[in-house]
């Protein structure tokens, strides 16, 4: 046997032999198990970055849960109150909205003569209005129906802003009528609340035509309420069938009434004021209003002021309690027990006093010290800035300084580093006349206007002079033999009014044409004219201070530092307020200092509406409404003209501006109210928080009120930038290759190098600057990006911040009955 086939030793590994780890089989324990196991519970130091996210993701689910479960239990809580025994009785408002229909027919079945278990009691006052209470012992129900005059658009859009449910009486035949969709038009931009489409005279048709017609007045109304229900009230069951609807339909939520505390007076008492002297007692045309009626919305404090719509802002004196004029009995007769929350609270309070005259409880009184003030306009005092009283040396080198100064002219409100620029003489300068900030405004609009008066005179001329006196005569003799028709077409015109709708026309036409453009002045230099406007690199990014040169009536205002902050704040502290007199009760509310007037308005049948203001919401600043035009108006509306405003309870006459509704800093104004787009109108008013509505009336000469702009509120901001713009043109008179030579656009060398270093653009889209004058007589030399077009024009503009004036009256009267202009005779109304 060979050496090589002996047996070999086994090889033994060394110190250095991996070791593997034994995989165990069947030992371990699975995901599954371990979750039995455990049956959840998990060390939060464990929890992977998935599994707390999904636990997050859970707790936000179940938060949303609990918030949507309270919320549907206050809107039902707040539902169920309505018209019950603890809550405010059900406040309808019946509108008739044709001409052909009777209201009162509709009141009157609602009233349920001839029903024993309905009790109705008288609640209305003397005068044109129709109101009455209505309980209804078997569906535990209490309702207040108010039917205001509709001939008066002030009385229906007021009660509309409180009532809980609205009955529109509608035509069988045609449903609405002109003036009814007017009135529906400002109602919905108002914010509609619930309600209900009523019509009489089918039940008189046959039964086989009763279907027929109510489908096809459904489908006339369709378009304006797509899924209202239409009830025939023409019997005492019908009346009972609307009365259930009404108390179980949904109630639709207005964010401007429901954070607020309003009511609608039922009785009203005055007490006027009087002046002690040496003589006795002297009328001093205040006095004291005492009005009754049910709190809604939220809490009523007796140290806020209320606004009464129409009158202004008023403060309180006390809350007074007297007794519900509607309760809620059975059909025994038996007296109603106090319900949790209302009577209760009214009633056992330890702060009320109880009147020994009278025999009625006081709730609240008010305290002259933490009340709210009637200050609207803040007090400045001219001498704030001066911290030191200067010394007679002071006084006499300070008049030393100003003999021997130069005196130089510039506009009211320039500032320091604005009146270095102005390098003209004293005889150059302007008139100091300009007392307000809107005069160089109006100088542009004035020119523009008698540019075209005179255009107008022109064609007058030249008209008269190319006819002959035969045509004359003719026209002469067609005019004396003119029909009866005619003549009585031409009666009821107006020809002021005419011109002026024919001037506004051309304005706003040739604004449409050629926007912003405005002739250089021949007889005054183009520096001085256009001297408080300046020129920006770009619009959007170029810096424009808005503390910069502000006007005299700046100082009168307020403004805060973050009003959208303040907004939530006041709105979060007055829907959780549970102090003062609470929604339900039937109170007395003694208002002092209130002018006669409001009662006689009262008196006259016209609804008396009261609204708790919130903090600050008396005070004077700069709003801003963000609106469209309406469809049916057709007039151009022209920046600054008066117009009437109806926002959230508040009702004003202002002057407005209008401006784009952008997301810069600065905000270019426009002269007319744009037909296709948004825009923002900025008044002088007091504070308002949003969200409320907000329609815009203009005012005819005949007294009428015509419906212009809807919208809503947008913020208050007396920073908001607002700047009008003028564009200067020029046309090219030599062309080169880059340059050009530019005329017609200024007219004397010194404008010309005032203005250069603003750039210049084309309508083309060439932009480039002025390079030098030439010559005296407004020639100058420019470059261009590119070469210039011969039928191109050379554009340069100029900005200038523009602000509200300063017109604001809480007085508006009450427009005339708004009639057919073809048919007045149907409204049977003379236009006489």
């Amino acid at each position: 046997m060979a050496a090589g086939d002996e047996q070999q030793e086994a090889h033994r590994p060394g110190v250095y032999k991996q070791k593997n780890k034994v995989h165990k089989h069947g030992k371990h324990r699975t995901k599954g198990e371990i979750g039995r196991e455990n049956k959840g519970r998990v060390a939060v130091m464990t929890l992977s970055k998935k599994q707390r996210r999904e636990l997050r993701k859970q707790d936000r689910r179940h938060k949303a849960n609990q918030l949507r479960r309270n919320k549907k239990e206050s809107v039902l809580t707040e539902k169920r109150k309505l018209g019950s025994r603890d809550g405010p009785p059900h406040l309808v408002a019946v509108i008739a909205v044709h001409a052909g229909v009777n209201a009162g027919a509709v009141t009157k079945i609602l009233k349920g003569e001839g029903l024993d278990d309905i009790v109705y009691e008288d609640q209305g006052v003397s005068g044109a209005v129709d109101s009455f209470g209505l309980v209804l012992p078997r569906f535990k129900q209490r309702f207040t129906f108010y039917r205001p005059d509709t001939a008066d658009l002030h009385s229906v859009l007021d009660v509309a802003k409180i009532a809980d449910s609205l009955v529109f009486v509608l035509d069988s035949n045609e449903g609405w009528d002109s003036y009814g969709e007017y009135c529906l038009s400002c109602l919905f931009a108002q914010g509609l609340p619930s309600h209900a489409l009523v019509c009489q005279g089918i039940a008189d048709l046959a039964v086989k035509k009763r279907t027929e017609s109510r489908k096809a007045l459904s489908r006339l109304v369709d378009s304006r309420f797509p899924e209202a229900r239409l009830f025939p009230v023409d019997t005492e069951q019908d009346a009972t069938l609307l009365l259930r609807h009404l108390s179980a339909q949904k109630q639709r939520r207005l964010a401007f009434r429901s954070r607020r505390s309003h009511l609608l007076a039922q009785k009203a008492t005055y007490i006027p004021n009087t002046s002690q002297n040496g003589t006795g007692g002297l009328a001093t045309g205040l006095g004291t209003l005492c009005v009754s009626g049910y709190i809604r919305g939220c809490p009523l404090k007796v140290n806020r002021l209320v606004h009464i719509t129409g009158h202004g802002d008023f403060q309180l004196s006390q809350i007074d309690a007297p007794t519900d004029p509607l309760p809620i009995t059975t059909a025994a007769s038996r007296p109603a027990r106090p319900g949790r929350g209302r009577d209760v609270e009214m009633m056992d309070g330890t702060d009320g006093d109880i009147n020994g005259d009278s025999g009625i409880r006081v709730l609240m009184k008010a305290d002259p010290e933490t009340r709210e003030s009637l200050q609207a306009e803040a007090e400045v005092d001219p001498m704030d800035g001066e911290q030191t009283w200067p010394t007679e040396a002071e006084l006499q080198e300070a008049e030393e300084a100003r003999k021997s100064r130069k005196v130089m002219k510039v506009p009211k409100g320039t500032s320091d580093y604005q009146a270095t620029w102005i390098n003209y003489d004293a005889e150059e300068g302007v008139d100091d006349d300009d007392d307000d900030v809107d005069s160089c405004d109006d100088d542009v609009d004035e020119m523009m206007e008698d540019e075209m008066d005179d255009n107008e005179s022109q064609d007058a001329d030249s008209e008269c002079a190319s006819g002959d006196d035969g045509e004359e005569e003719e026209e002469e003799i067609s005019s004396a033999g003119r029909t009866g028709a005619d003549q009585k077409y031409d009666e009821g015109m107006d020809e002021t009014e005419e011109g002026e709708g024919l001037r506004r026309y051309r304005e706003a036409r040739a604004n449409e044409m050629f926007p912003d453009e405005v002739d250089t002045p021949l007889d005054v230099p183009a520096k001085t004219r256009f001297q408080k406007y300046r020129g920006l690199k770009s619009f959007r990014s170029s810096p424009w201070d808005p503390l910069e040169n502000l006007p005299p009536n700046y100082s009168r205002i307020y403004q805060f530092q973050n009003f959208e902050r303040m907004r939530r704040r006041m709105l979060a502290e007055a829907t959780s307020d549970e102090e003062g007199a609470m929604a339900g009760w039937y109170v007395t509310l003694h208002i002092v200092d209130v002018p006669s007037s409001v009662m006689e308005s009262f008196q006259a049948g016209k609804p008396l509406v009261l609204v708790s203001l919130l903090p600050h919401e008396q005070k004077m600043s700069v709003m801003h409404m963000l609106v469209r035009q309406h469809p049916s108006n057709t007039e151009p509306i022209k920046s600054k003209e008066e117009l009437v405003f109806q926002c959230g309870f508040r009702r004003f006459r202002a002057s407005a501006i209008f401006s784009q509704h952008t997301s810069g800093d600065k905000h270019k104004m426009e002269r007319f109210l744009l037909p296709d787009a948004p825009t923002v109108m900025s008044v002088y008013a007091p504070i308002t928080f949003p969200a409320a509505g907000v329609l815009v009336f203009k005012q005819r000469d005949n007294g009428m009120e015509d419906l212009v702009a809807t919208g809503s509120l947008l913020s208050c901001d007396p920073r908001r930038v607002m700047l009008k713009r003028i564009v200067l043109s020029g046309h090219p008179f030599k062309i080169n290759r880059r340059s050009a030579v530019v005329r017609y656009m200024f007219f004397n060398r010194d404008d010309i190098m005032w203005f250069k270093p603003v750039e210049l653009r084309t309508k083309w889209g060439r932009r480039g600057h002025i390079k030098e004058a030439l010559g005296t007589h407004g020639h100058m030399k420019c470059v261009f990006d590119n070469q210039l077009r011969s039928q191109d024009t050379v554009l340069m503009n100029l900005y200038k911040r523009v602000y509200p004036r300063w017109i604001f009256d809480p007085y508006v009267p009450a427009p005339l009955p708004w009639v057919k202009r073809d048919e007045p005779e149907l409204y049977g109304i003379d236009m006489e």
